[in-house]
């Protein structure tokens, strides 16, 4: 449990939900576990996926594109968070089915221009976060040199518009903006706090439940935050995600050993979700359901 200093902290207390969390054992009728998923045309074969990272050259020379590399190697969509327009084509390169997630710049013009490029670039969806609009001081954000600012539904359902590529948009912790996503025509969102950009953050998976009953399965539900091992995954996925992003955990690996090390720890995470679905009879990924689980209350 977190100590007594660190109750403010979404993290810590993400951490704790998550390990709040029960799951029952079912045996009879088990069989391999099948963890493929499809996404926007395209079948991937686990959905561990990287994070919307940025600046990762401050933990590995192209650390993005390395990342990337990983990601192709495990058959996952690869993220892609605040970056250049190279940068976003290097990662290209690899062959990896992209997610380019755009900042909310005060400049509309470099938006409406970064969604074009990622369109152009053959990006596989593009998007914005929602959450990254205020510093802890209050005012506005300021990211690399870049001004950010908070979007009203009209500002955000046209950048929706701007684009032929699905729209996801990140940082949604609550009914009230998963409804407005939907609204504005946004074909999947993150449930996510930013790792605790604002303090007592509601843990995602604790509001995920609730957010999925909105939904109701029209688009796709990621979730990010916390996401450390196989049966964090299989938990997100019980209550209403369809795929997970890794953050954290990856950045160890990636600095020690590049894409293979990234590639490995995602692999590890996949093993562990297999194996949480083989100990409940879980054959596929759409067998995964919120009966499984209990919070503890011991």
């Amino acid at each position: 449990m977190m100590d007594s200093k660190n109750r403010a902290d979404s993290a810590g207390i993400t951490r704790d939900y998550f390990d709040a969390l029960l799951v029952e054992m079912r045996h009879i009728g088990a069989a391999a576990p099948d963890t493929s998923f499809e996404l926007y045309g395209q079948t991937f074969g686990t959905p561990v996926m990287p994070a919307a990272l940025s600046h990762l050259y401050r933990v590995r020379e192209n650390g993005m594109v390395e990342l990337a590399k990983a990601a192709v190697s495990v058959n996952t969509p690869m993220w892609a968070g605040m970056g250049d327009t190279k940068e976003l084509e290097d990662i290209l390169a690899t062959g990896a089915k992209t997610i380019k997630i755009i900042k909310p710049y005060a400049d509309h013009e470099k938006i409406f221009s970064r969604i074009e490029h990622a369109e152009k670039a053959g990006a596989l969806a593009v998007g914005m976060d929602l959450d990254h609009a205020f510093s802890r001081k209050g005012v506005f954000d300021e990211i690399e040199g870049e001004e950010m600012t908070s979007k009203s539904y009209e500002e955000f359902a046209s950048f929706v518009k701007a684009t032929h590529l699905p729209f996801v948009l990140k940082g949604v912790l609550s009914t009230r903006d998963a409804e407005l996503c939907l609204k504005a025509g946004a074909r999947g969102i993150v449930v996510s706090h930013h790792h605790g950009l604002m303090d007592y953050a509601v843990p995602p998976l604790m509001i995920l439940p609730e957010i999925a009953k909105v939904i109701g399965g029209a688009i796709p539900i990621f979730v990010d935050c916390g996401i450390q091992s196989g049966m964090d995954v299989f938990k997100a996925l019980a209550l209403g995600a369809t795929a997970v992003s890794v953050g954290r955990a990856l950045l160890f690996p990636l600095k020690e050993n590049g894409h293979k090390g990234a590639a490995e720890e995602m692999l590890s995470i996949t093993a562990g979700l297999r194996h949480a679905m083989g100990m409940t009879a879980s054959k596929s990924l759409r067998d995964i359901d919120g009966s499984l689980i209990h919070m503890r209350r011991f």
